[in-house]
């Protein structure tokens, strides 16, 4: 049987040889000579190599013309004309999105590729080593090609999410076309235009040209700029200018329904003090206007996302009727206003790639995230988005996660960075074990934190990290120009702020590992604060830990669903220590049925340690009953006052007057 997968193998790679003769007769296989790459097998021409981009400019403009109008089939259909001459041709799909710091490009979901020139059509060939590159072989005399193909959005968020609606449309450039191969992206011009549903509008960073017969004409842009500028479209849209000091900052509003895009006017004040707040921290703009593109919806795809000139941002479809019902949502716009400083215009040199087909590296991602998580939340305080007492809970829920991580021991904070590129932000049973991208975000909050304390505290607070984030992230006002960085001009950027062995002090946290590896909880102490746990939350600390009632973390060592599936199982904790792994349903509770409810009273009534708590769990047809003398109460994450302590988390969640 074996020799028989070797001789079907063999076949299939078109290679018999002489070892294939062998295999027949004597039931073993020669060693073969490995197939160069880009070596044609049965194939119907030889395929070129692809070209490495050049600092030439891409002659000519792209045409190119998106129909987005078929919104009950969820198709996008693009036509794209390409300037070329005579010879081989390779277009690319994109492949490294920005923002996504991994290859996410869906090419799984572009169909009926086309190709035709001076009336005729032209074979194309799909490259054997990188699927998401197309090589055309002009023909003489043909001085344009046309391509055509759809992009197949999805009917739902199982596997890519849905960007298409009957109400509303998130229209990713890049996921609906192709470039020539050889190029920087910013060498590559782009005439861009959309066929929207009739009677919609809609919001984008592109300068349009016009806007007919539900066509948008935006002006030429180059491939850069066109992949970094997304559409959101609708039925039910509305444009809010939210900037003070004149017209550059908006709100572009999409919604399920037209209720849902009204927000009042104490909201609307929320975000021009948000502008106002981030222009003082920064001190300068780094575009000439700024789109938020906001969606209010239960159907759309969820999605918070940076570019430099606007963002993508999702939140429920009662977000300004229903308000303050989720902080993660409030502080959406703040998080992905920040990247255009943080991320887009000052970015790690190792993301800034000549093309979107160029792996990206993520080294930095700890700044580049983790200090926009940092300011993110600040500005959301200073804004009057939500209040400093909910940023101090959500911090104490971050802090209570590291705390109480284990993975730590085999895997440092800087290894999280890389999270990515092993496989885009995939899950897996033991979170707490494994880490990952949150890391790079909240943990290094931690640390920006820590350095934003031992500033303020070592200079008797006439300095802070915001000293630093004006001069190293502000500048060049209305310059759009992305500025690349590597971690000695962090270093240098923190001691022109404050002299201070800053790369052990990064180096230290960033690379700990081991059984003694800490989370960086020194900035909680110097801010006037320590971790501490509680078993009865206030009713305004429920509203940020949302999850509070089946939340079981930091007692039994897991958490309930609404179904009463045991998940999030800590390892080391109570329940991994008593076998439980994933699939466990919690049936029973000391005998009778359970609930949440039911589970957080038997852990209250075991205090004292008379009432031990008994579960009966099942697993497909298996059950099983588990003991757990557990006598610690309910454990909730709660942030202290250290007395006789200066409040510096305080100060640095309050607005700043200049």
């Amino acid at each position: 049987m074996k020799s028989r997968l070797v001789l079907a193998a063999v076949l299939l790679c078109g290679t018999a040889t002489g070892a294939l003769a062998q295999s027949q007769w004597s039931g073993t296989v020669a060693p073969m000579t490995p197939t160069p790459q880009n070596t044609p097998l049965a194939l119907p021409r030889a395929i070129p190599p692809i070209p490495a981009p050049t600092q030439d400019a891409y002659p000519g403009v792209i045409r190119y013309e998106v129909d987005a109008s078929d919104v009950e089939r969820k198709i996008v259909r693009v036509r794209q004309t390409i300037p070329v001459s005579a010879g081989d041709l390779t277009l690319l799909y994109p492949k490294f999105l920005p923002g996504n710091h991994a290859a996410t490009g869906p090419i799984q979901l572009i169909s009926g590729v086309t190709v035709t020139g001076a009336g005729q059509r032209i074979e194309w060939l799909r490259d054997t080593i990188d699927p998401y590159a197309f090589h055309v072989e002009v023909p003489a005399g043909v001085s344009e090609i046309v391509v055509e193909f759809q992009w197949l959005t999805q009917p739902d968020n199982s596997t890519w999410r849905v960007v298409m609606t009957p109400e509303m449309l998130n229209l990713q450039w890049e996921k609906a076309l192709l470039y020539p191969a050889g190029y920087h992206s910013t060498g590559i011009t782009f005439q861009p235009s959309i066929k929207l549903p009739t009677g919609w509008n809609y919001g984008v960073a592109l300068d349009t040209d016009s806007f007919e017969g539900d066509i948008a004409r935006f002006k030429p842009v180059d491939l850069y700029t066109l992949i970094d500028s997304p559409l959101f479209g609708g039925a039910n849209f509305k444009r809010i200018d939210i900037d003070p000091d004149g017209s550059g900052v908006h709100l572009n509003i999409v919604g399920d329904k037209p209720d849902q895009i009204r927000p009042t006017p104490t909201q609307i004040g929320y975000y021009e003090n948000l502008v106002t707040q981030a222009d003082r921290l920064f001190g300068a703009r780094p575009y000439d206007r700024y789109e938020f593109l906001v969606a209010t919806t239960k159907h759309l795809g969820g999605i918070g996302l940076e570019h430099h000139r606007s963002s993508e941002n999702s939140v429920p479809d009662d977000f300004f009727t229903n308000w303050g019902k989720s902080l993660g949502s409030i502080g959406l716009l703040p998080h992905e206003y920040v990247h255009t400083w943080n991320g887009k215009r000052q970015r790690p040199a190792d993301e800034l790639t000549a093309n979107h087909n160029i792996p990206s590296q993520n080294t930095l991602l700890w700044v580049y995230e983790g200090q926009t998580e940092y300011w993110g939340d600040v500005l959301t305080s200073r804004s009057g988005l939500a209040p400093v007492a909910d940023i101090i809970t959500s911090f104490a829920e971050v802090a209570a996660f590291y705390d109480n991580q284990p993975g730590r021991e085999w895997r440092p904070l800087q290894d999280t960075n890389n999270h990515n590129l092993l496989g885009y932000r995939t899950s897996n049973p033991y979170a707490s074990w494994m880490r990952g991208t949150g890391d790079y975000y909240r943990e290094a909050l931690l640390i920006w934190l820590d350095a934003d304390t031992l500033i303020r505290e070592a200079t008797n607070e006439r300095k802070s990290l915001d000293d630093f984030a004006k001069a190293f992230f502000g500048g060049d006002n209305g310059s759009s120009a992305p500025r690349g960085y590597v971690f000695d001009d962090v270093v240098t950027a923190l001691n022109t702020v404050h002299p201070y062995d800053w790369a052990t002090f990064l180096r230290t946290r960033l690379d700990a590992a081991g059984p003694d590896a800490k989370a960086p909880l020194d900035g909680l102490a110097r801010s006037g604060y320590r971790l501490a746990y509680t078993d009865t939350l206030t009713e305004a600390e429920k509203k940020i830990q949302t999850g509070w009632k089946t939340d079981f973390q930091y007692s039994l060592g897991f958490t309930l669903s609404s179904t009463n599936r045991i998940n999030g199982i800590r390892w080391g904790g109570l329940a991994f220590e008593a076998d439980i792994g994933p699939g466990w349903e919690m049936i029973a509770i000391n005998d009778l049925a359970a609930n949440a409810d039911r589970l957080r009273e038997a852990v209250t009534a075991n205090k004292d340690g008379s009432a031990p708590i008994k579960l009966l769990l099942k697993r497909g047809d298996a059950f099983r009953t588990v003991q757990f003398d557990y006598a610690g109460g309910l454990r909730y994450p709660r942030l202290e006052r250290i007395e006789g302590t200066r409040d510096r988390l305080t100060e640095i969640l309050s607005p700043r007057r200049r």
